[in-house]
This record gives structure tokens, C-alpha cells and sequence, in this order.
């Protein structure tokens, strides 16, 4: 990669894996193939202001196993700003970039894609806990995220069994309830809500009933932030909308909680996990797949394979269009919804 000079941004939400990824860029980019790496702060915030800091191989030692990023992340999105895809053309010509890679998820990928339709050079990396991107089998973060979460619900266990309670936990999952349906059958929950489906309050009801009088007297209920429940059954309130023009969802389980307490008489206590879900270290799977997309990025500049993004599909890293990947929102498919089914009835 001679004298090829990388721009690299980490953006959205932070999660475990962001610093594998820099520590692959670099190490793979200026470490071995020669390359100059340029890393903006804060996402493309900080490419809106060229905002930067050059990255060598010992600006990334020791960083592998650390949460977040080191470079910064924001929800920025160039296009709602002024002249922002101008700035973000002129940022490309001061720091004379052959190109840039942009990790991310729906929101800052659908930005790097509409970018990259107008020319400018761009490589993305997907990275989301929400594990929502298509074209994708799992995005950085996400298995970190669902083994917190896993390890919450074990620990609620104990104290749910001690005191013959019903135990909400709420997790994060806006359009797309993949950590409440993974962390909700590794953790044997016994009613897992997912946006895919609006759920049926009375029939949770029974179900806890009938569980509680037949085979246990507790109960773990996993809800996902974004789950709704069928219209005119529970009010929900209305959230404000994010620079993106997402809803900052958050806290359907302190109106679950009380409804399920009322309706069936057994004493109800919510826990919101939040951006627990977002912090600590990553685990292998995060690293190694944050490590391999890193370095695949880095191939994809090399080989000129602007608007595209490296990915994991069956257990191979390869690269699709960014278009494909945020065309449309990768959602829990019905065989994984019916394989929880079994377990909570």
C-alpha cells in the first residue's frame, strides 16, 4: 500500500470490539503495508471540523481488550448539517485522502453510503449491538452485549426464585430484538417481548398464571426497548427523536412492570440494564471479528473497493455493497422467535 493515506472513524453508539478494529487498521494499514492512517474524532463530527490525529502502530498497543473507542464516536450525521457533504469533501482534500473507513451502524453507514454514491471514497465496517445490519451474519458488539445482558438475567434468578417475584429486564433493541432474544433463551427467560412482534398483555398474564401455579413461582420476563404491545392494550409514551430521527427509546418495562403487578397479583420488579450493555470489555468473539474486518477493510482500500463494507457471512469475512447492508433493517427471522416459543408457554 504505497504511500496510501486512510481516513478511519468509529461512529453511533459506542460498543466492546470499536478497539479491535483500530488496532487492526493500523497495524494491518501502517504496520505492514505502509499506509498512513488518520483517525477523526468523535465520527463524522469530526470530520465536519477535520478534527484528526495520526494513529501508528504504538498509538494502538495494549487497546485490543479495552470498551469504547479510542478515537471518540458521535451520532453526528453530515447531512443535517450545513454544507455537510461539502465539508466533508473539503476535509477529504485537506488531509489528501486516498480514503476513508467508516465503522458504524444504520445511521452512520447510511451516511458513508450516500457519500460514497456521490464519490467520495469510503469503506465501511459494520459495528452495532443491535446486530440490525442485512447482508451481515453478526455485527461487532453485539455477543459482548448479549453476554451481559445473559449475565443479568442469571443473576436475577437468584433473587427472583427468592422472593416469588416476576422480574422484568429491559434491554436495548429499538427495531430489532436480537439481545432480547439471544440473552432471553441463553438465560431461560420465560417471555421474551421483540419489536417484531407486538405483544399480547393478557395472554403474558396467563402465562405467568399458569406458571406460577403449576410448575414455579417465579418469572423472568426480557423486553426489548423497542417492544410495543398490540393497540389499546397499554398506553406508551411518546419519545423524543435523536439527529438521525430515531426515537431515544427507553423505559417500556417501568410501565410493563405495573401492569403485569396489577393484573396478576404477583409482586413485579424492573431492572433497565441501559448502556451497561454498551460498556466492558469485549469478549473473543467481538475481538477476533473486530480484528478480521479491520484488516479486511484495509484490503478493500487497497483493491479500490470504495462503497463497500466487509462482512461476516457464514463464518467468512467478505464484502458487500454499503447500499445492500442499510437498504433494509435486519430483524429476529421466525424460526429463532419459534425456538423461544418453546420455552415460554
Amino acid at each position: 500500500m504505497e504511500l496510501m493515506r486512510l481516513g478511519l472513524l468509529t461512529g453511533g453508539g459506542d460498543c466492546p470490539g470499536l478497539n479491535a478494529v483500530i488496532r487492526a487498521v493500523v497495524r494491518d494499514g501502517a504496520g505492514r503495508r505502509g499506509a498512513e492512517i488518520v483517525a477523526f474524532r468523535d465520527g463524522w463530527h469530526g470530520v465536519l471540523e477535520n478534527r484528526s490525529e495520526e494513529l501508528v502502530v504504538g498509538s494502538v498497543r495494549g487497546i485490543i481488550h479495552r470498551g469504547g473507542t479510542i478515537i471518540g464516536s458521535s451520532g453526528t450525521n453530515p447531512f443535517n448539517h450545513e454544507r455537510g457533504e461539502e465539508r466533508i469533501a473539503e476535509t477529504f482534500a485537506a488531509q489528501r485522502l486516498d480514503g476513508l473507513i467508516a465503522v458504524g451502524g444504520e445511521g452512520t453507514l447510511t451516511a458513508a453510503s450516500r457519500l460514497a454514491d456521490r464519490g467520495l471514497k469510503i469503506v465501511g465496517v459494520p459495528k452495532t449491538i443491535d446486530n440490525d445490519l442485512s447482508a451481515n451474519d453478526f455485527t461487532i458488539g453485539f455477543h459482548t452485549a448479549v453476554g451481559t445482558a445473559t449475565d443479568a438475567i442469571d443473576r436475577l434468578h437468584s433473587t427472583a426464585e427468592s422472593h416469588n417475584r416476576v422480574m422484568v429486564v429491559e434491554v436495548m433493541g429499538r427495531n430489532a430484538g436480537w439481545i432480547a432474544m439471544y440473552s432471553g433463551i441463553a438465560g431461560g427467560a420465560d417471555a421474551v417481548l421483540i419489536p417484531e412482534r407486538s405483544f399480547d398483555l393478557d395472554e403474558i398474564c396467563a402465562r405467568l398464571r399458569k406458571r406460577h401455579l403449576q410448575r414455579s413461582s417465579f418469572s423472568i420476563v426480557v423486553v426489548a426497548e423497542g417492544a410495543t404491545p398490540i393497540e389499546g392494550s397499554m398506553n406508551l409514551p411518546s419519545y423524543e427523536l435523536d439527529e438521525n430521527g430515531f426515537e431515544r427509546l427507553g423505559g417500556i418495562s417501568t410501565l410493563l412492570g405495573p401492569e403485569l403487578q396489577a393484573r396478576t397479583g404477583f409482586e413485579t420488579r424492573v431492572t433497565i440494564l441501559g448502556h451497561t450493555q454498551r460498556g466492558g470489555s469485549p469478549v473473543p468473539f467481538d475481538r477476533v471479528l473486530g480484528t478480521r474486518l479491520g484488516i479486511a477493510a484495509v484490503g478493500l482500500a487497497e483493491a479500490g473497493g470504495w462503497g463497500r463494507m466487509a462482512a461476516l457471512q457464514g463464518g467468512e469475512i467478505v464484502d458487500v455493497a454499503l447500499a445492500d447492508a442499510v437498504a433494509e433493517r435486519k430483524v429476529v427471522p421466525d424460526p429463532l422467535i419459534a425456538t423461544s416459543e418453546v420455552f415460554c408457554s
